[in-house]
């Protein structure tokens, strides 16, 4: 009679023992899916900012390094001697930007507008699942 109650508890106990197993790696591939969709959006809104960053970077004309607008240059005569070398004054004309960089920097505007709009959307759409699933617990 013993035997039989010790073999029934042991049996109920390794029944509970896979259910919980069953329920734990339910939850293990929930938690990995949400992390998986959480990277994905992650990674989207990254890679938009990261587009809009370089293609404004590209179309307002990359870094802009100031350089001076008076140099001198050294002139040497080819049958002159080393003694006789002339120094002369090169005025750079400073560049006015014209329409093409204009209309680049409206676009690179644009394009950055776009892709914030988006990643503001998928940024709205992760915090308002992340919220109802919040309240669902």
């Amino acid at each position: 009679m013993e035997l039989l109650e010790t073999n029934d508890m042991k049996s109920e106990l390794l029944k509970k023992s896979a259910r919980h197993r069953e329920e734990l790696e339910e939850e293990v591939k929930l938690i990995s899916e949400r992390t998986g969709k959480v990277l994905t959006n992650a990674l989207i809104i990254g890679g938009s900012l990261a587009a809009t960053y370089f293609l404004v970077r590209q179309l307002s004309g990359g870094s802009k390094s100031k350089k001076s607008k008076r140099r001198k240059v050294k002139i040497v005569k080819a049958m002159a001697a080393p003694e006789h070398v002339v120094e002369a004054e090169v005025v750079a004309e400073p560049s006015t930007p014209g329409i093409v960089s204009h209309i680049g920097t409206v676009l690179a505007g644009q394009a950055m507008t776009i892709l914030l709009n988006i990643a503001k959307e998928k940024l709205g759409e992760y915090l308002s699942a992340k919220e109802e699933a919040k309240t669902e617990k």
